[in-house]
């Protein structure tokens, strides 16, 4: 009788989801298919329904897609209550209740936290309130930047090149906008595949007519007497002029509303275990409380159990679904969020896909392919095993490579299939940048192992 009674009360209740995106949507789709019948609610700091965030960077700003048509399918009627352009606020951990920007509250038994991500804007807010400033994070933003890419700006100058930048400059290039991307770094994507292939990109940008700047800094956005932004002023001393300026320094997570609520919560995310429960500050894991998605930072089993935050769209949704799967489930018949990293991106007409986790490679041996003919697939080692693969153009050979990683294959690559041309035949250095200086390319930050740490992050991270 008393377990019937707990597992009726599990499969009923309320249950408050905040975030209203991906992760969330997919969240509350589970919990309807695996039985939930109590009462639910979505709460959204954007007055949309849940739309799809990738295309905004590629099909949107090519011409391909209209911003305000990009709603996620729906798989099932979730017959949730919609709180949708209202802010979280606060959180009160001991009576369970959500405070919202309009004043309202809105009490849980349990609480998803699917917050995501924001755009990191430009840190001097006059210049990035100038006219022409954008970042790229939400359909708004999507919205605003397409129209003036279709009004055609005299040049474009994007600020960073991580994936994202390095899209949005494809994107320029691909309707014969003249632009620029600085990046701090030594090259595009170094921060997220390392400098062997953040080369290759380089060269990739260059063969197409971007102009890229590397190894230098923005130090100042210029506008002109009505406010328009009018030229970009580089740390080399060099003066850009442009009319449009994308600021693309990566993100950052979405947990201020936390602050002072108790949870593990802070600028790298939600310290959660692999079941997807959060962490109080103490470093005590919570029952009532899971996270999901973008804000989220889990201990990975195949990754040493570092702590990492995915911004990746596979890992919001698997996440969600762990997260809503245990959320109603008792404890015997949980399960943990072991979602092999994936990502990828289509710059130039090229496909570059990853597998794992490439910040964390120490080395990279070429295996299929070849750098110089940019149709290849790269294998990353750490400590002697395989621990990511990157394709350009070569995706067939990636699911093998998953399948080394989850079996913790060792490195160096010694398989038959390994092509034996000269760059394939010894591993170099991967050649990421030293970790103590910020970049703007990681998908994965790894952020240590204790949820309870308050040291500043000492792996690649986003900045």
């Amino acid at each position: 009788m008393a377990a019937d009674y707990l597992d009726r009360l599990r499969r009923e209740g309320r249950i408050v989801i905040v975030g209203a995106s991906l992760a969330g949507l997919r969240a509350a789709e589970t919990l309807r298919d695996e039985g939930f019948t109590g009462s639910l609610t979505l709460i959204g700091d954007e007055p949309y329904e849940p739309y799809d965030r990738p295309p905004l960077s590629k099909a949107v700003l090519l011409g391909k897609a209209d911003p305000r048509h990009t709603e996620l399918p729906r798989c099932r009627e979730v017959d949730a209550k919609w709180r949708l352009g209202v802010p979280a606020t606060g959180l009160d951990m001991t009576a369970k209740r959500v405070r919202l920007a309009d004043g309202d509250e809105v009490e849980y038994d349990r609480l998803l936290i699917a917050t995501g991500v924001r755009a990191r804007p430009w840190p001097k807010e006059p210049e990035a309130q100038l006219d022409g400033v954008f970042v790229l994070r939400t359909r708004d933003d999507a919205v605003g930047l397409h129209r003036r890419m279709k009004a055609g700006p005299r040049r474009v100058f994007v600020i960073g090149a991580g994936f994202t930048g390095s899209e949005i400059a494809s994107a320029c290039r691909d309707q014969g906008i003249p632009v620029t991307l600085a990046e701090r770094a030594g090259a595009p994507l170094a921060g997220a595949l390392g400098g062997v292939i953040g080369a290759v990109a380089a060269d990739m940008h260059r063969e197409n007519g971007v102009d890229l700047r590397t190894g230098v800094m923005v130090t100042a956005l210029e506008g002109d007497t009505v406010g328009r932004v009018r030229a970009v002023h580089l740390s080399d001393e060099s003066v850009v002029e442009a009319d449009v300026v994308v600021v693309s320094l990566g993100a950052t997570r979405n947990t201020d509303w936390l602050a002072g609520s108790g949870l593990g919560a802070g600028p790298r995310g939600i310290a959660c275990d692999a079941g997807c429960r959060a962490f109080d500050f103490r470093g005590i894991v919570t029952d009532d409380i899971f996270v999901a998605g973008d804000v989220a930072r889990s201990p990975h089993a195949l990754f040493g159990y570092q702590f990492l935050s995915l911004e990746h769209w596979g890992n919001a949704i698997a996440q969600a679904e762990t997260a809503a799967h245990n959320m109603i489930s008792p404890s015997s018949d949980r399960r943990p969020h072991l979602w092999m990293p994936a990502f990828w991106s289509s710059q130039f007409g090229v496909n570059i896909k990853s597998v794992g986790v490439p910040p964390m490679g120490e080395q990279l041996m070429i295996t299929q392919g070849s750098l110089a003919e940019r149709r290849f697939v790269g294998v990353y080692g750490y400590q002697g095993r395989i621990i990511a693969a990157v394709s350009f153009d070569n995706t067939r050979w990636l699911g093998f490579y998953e399948r080394m990683i989850e079996t913790g294959a060792p490195f160096p690559v010694e398989f038959s299939t390994v092509d034996r041309r000269p760059e394939g035949r010894t591993p170099v250095p991967a050649d990421f940048p030293d970790p103590s200086l910020p970049t703007h390319g990681p998908t994965v930050t790894l952020s240590g192992y204790s949820p309870a740490d308050r040291q500043l992050v000492f792996t690649p991270a986003r900045h």
